[in-house]
């Protein structure tokens, strides 16, 4: 990793020196948003980052595509919507790779009202390789996102990553040289996304604190 190549946008954003091999995180919390794990192209395979935050969580969901193989954004779109449909009620924090984050700011942008509280978009595939650059969303996303992108990978330059992220308001950070950052440049355990999932259970569950204190100030005063 070529640590004078990470980049971070916000001064709250600590540097990581080797994400795939940091100390494991906090427990996960009980209750809150459920997890929904977006893959991109060919899907998320046993050794994949994916596939292991999946198992940390009972509750967490993949988006499964009918043909991981055919990048069509409007049907991956569509399949994201039809799965938190089919979960039921309750928030949701979503983690997407490579062409499943074009997927789901498409359909962020396509679902105003979306039961996502957040999301965090590792290593974006390049819109412009599927000719997708005008059908994505060009302004803020409608829910708070985070962005990893890599100095070298070959789905998107570090460069591309940041012009995105800064359109879609999203927090950037750039971890080096480490690929696409999947399990063929080494990411099988990533700490550092469940780390991202914690931090964002935490918040979801600091943002429910007033309504709950609300209720009891109602309750004591009847």
């Amino acid at each position: 990793m070529d640590p004078t190549a990470t980049h971070y946008t916000r001064a709250s954003d600590p540097p990581a020196p080797d994400a795939r091999t940091s100390a494991h995180p906090p427990r996960a919390l009980a209750g809150g948003p459920r997890l929904l794990i977006v893959p991109g192209l060919h899907d998320s395979g046993a050794a994949h980052w994916q596939t292991w935050l999946e198992h940390h969580y009972r509750d967490a969901q993949r988006v499964r595509q009918r043909d991981f193989s055919e990048p069509d954004l409007e049907r991956w779109s569509e399949r994201i919507h039809s799965r938190l449909d089919q979960a039921g009620e309750g928030e949701w924090i979503a983690v997407a790779h490579s062409f499943g984050c074009l997927a789901l700011v498409h359909y962020l942008q396509q679902h105003p009202d979306t039961p996502i509280r957040e999301a965090l978009l590792v290593a974006p595939a390049e819109p412009e390789k599927f000719g997708l650059a005008e059908r994505l969303p060009h302004q803020r996303l409608s829910r708070p996102s985070s962005l990893l992108a890599s100095q070298n990978d070959p789905w998107m330059s570090a460069a591309s990553a940041l012009r995105w992220a800064t359109r879609w308001g999203s927090s950037y950070s750039n971890l080096g040289l480490v690929g696409h950052i999947n399990a063929e440049s080494g990411f099988g355990p990533f700490p550092m996304a469940k780390r991202w999932v914690e931090a964002a259970r935490a918040r979801a569950a600091r943002a429910r604190r007033p309504e709950r204190a609300s209720i009891l100030e109602w309750s004591f005063s009847v």
